[in-house]
């Protein structure tokens, strides 16, 4: 998860995972309201995605 500002705020999954489906939880009860962004990754693959944190 990154900030607006690009920092990273938190790292939900950062290890390879064979083909499945997952689900991750983010506890962003430390965070902010704001917009933040992930990104996924599979092999070649990348897309990076906007999500609203609203409190």
């Amino acid at each position: 998860m990154y900030d607006v500002l690009g920092r990273e705020v938190a790292t939900i999954v950062d290890e390879t995972l064979p083909p499945g489906t997952y689900t991750r939880t983010w506890n962003a009860s430390n965070t902010s309201s704001g917009i933040y962004f992930y990104r996924l990754t599979a092999g070649s693959f990348t897309e990076t995605k906007k999500l609203v944190l609203i409190r």
